[in-house]
């Protein structure tokens, strides 16, 4: 049966519905879209984004003939919000996917997946290869690439907000206090103009504005500090495609290329004048990509 989305927004094609699972013992919120038979995609948000992160290219997926899922992933909008910050390790976000894929009867699943949703997808790729079967990446390294170039001063510096939402509560608070015009700001400011609409930002407003939510999104965060992960392997099996933005105020655009490295099967494609928010700025060229390469 389908469930409210908590935002209220408006679902990309008339197929798409909102449901909940429960998933590795949380209640998980997803948009499902495209004929249940069709394989599987599972699409992942960042930071600070939720299911709508993904909401351009859903309705190319489908057309293309693929199933997508496309979850709240856990402390964010209408999935369930742990107070904890160990229940933020990125093993147990890849045991939500996994409990997500498992939930619609199958195996494994195409994973695509942007920001943190990238590191997750990542993680699933060394973690649990088998149950990844093509592996799209779009703005976010590879984790050894990424922990190997932090030691350079130059992108140690593009994160310096790691270290300030290392802060307990204050974060959040000032966000939420300031009606997370914070938060805007960063959108606005590591974006072209013009990329989110006002529109846009009323509805991650709405999903900041959960209960719980800003404090879930934070402690993945803090939880990648306190409890980094501990992967069985750096070589990804699954073909890769890495979509990479190279104006991406938080990132240098080497580790693309450094990340590439590490993919028996992968391919990049860059894009000079597109920032982090790569799906959002060349949506339907995204989509295309996407498409592409999960055909094969």
């Amino acid at each position: 049966m389908s469930e409210p989305d908590p935002t209220r927004v408006p679902l990309p094609v008339p197929s798409a519905e909102s449901i909940r699972r429960e998933v590795n013992e949380i209640e998980l919120h997803a948009v499902a879209a495209g004929d249940p038979d069709d394989p599987l995609v599972v699409a992942l948000h960042g930071f600070p984004e939720f299911w709508y992160g993904w909401h351009r290219q859903i309705e190319p997926l489908v057309d293309a003939g693929y199933r997508l899922l496309v979850p709240d992933q856990r402390g964010y909008n209408g999935t369930e919000k742990p107070d904890a910050v160990r229940a933020y390790r990125l093993e147990e976000l890849v045991a939500d996917v996994v409990g997500l894929i498992e939930s619609a009867g199958r195996e494994s699943a195409h994973v695509v997946g942007h920001d943190w949703g990238a590191m997750v997808a990542w993680g699933m790729a060394l973690a649990r290869p088998e149950r990844v079967d093509r592996l799209g990446i779009v703005n976010v390294p590879h984790p050894s690439a990424f922990r190997r170039t932090l030691r350079e001063p130059r992108q140690l510096a593009r994160s310096w907000y790691v270290g300030a939402f290392q802060l307990p509560w204050l974060p959040e608070w000032l966000a939420a206090r300031r009606e997370f015009a914070p938060w805007v700001w960063i959108l606005r400011r590591s974006s072209r103009p013009g990329t989110f609409s006002a529109v846009d930002l009323d509805r991650y407003r709405a999903a900041w504005g959960q209960p719980a939510a800003p404090t879930g999104m934070i402690h993945w965060y803090r939880a990648a500090v306190r409890h980094p992960p501990s992967l069985p392997r750096e070589r990804v099996a699954a073909p890769t495609l890495i979509l990479w933005g190279e104006d991406d105020v938080a990132l240098v655009p080497e580790l693309a290329e450094r990340s590439l490295a590490y993919c028996a099967d992968g391919r990049l494609e860059r894009f000079p004048e597109a920032t982090h928010w790569l799906q959002h700025e060349r949506p339907e060229r995204v989509a295309e990509l996407l498409v592409e390469h999960l055909e094969g």
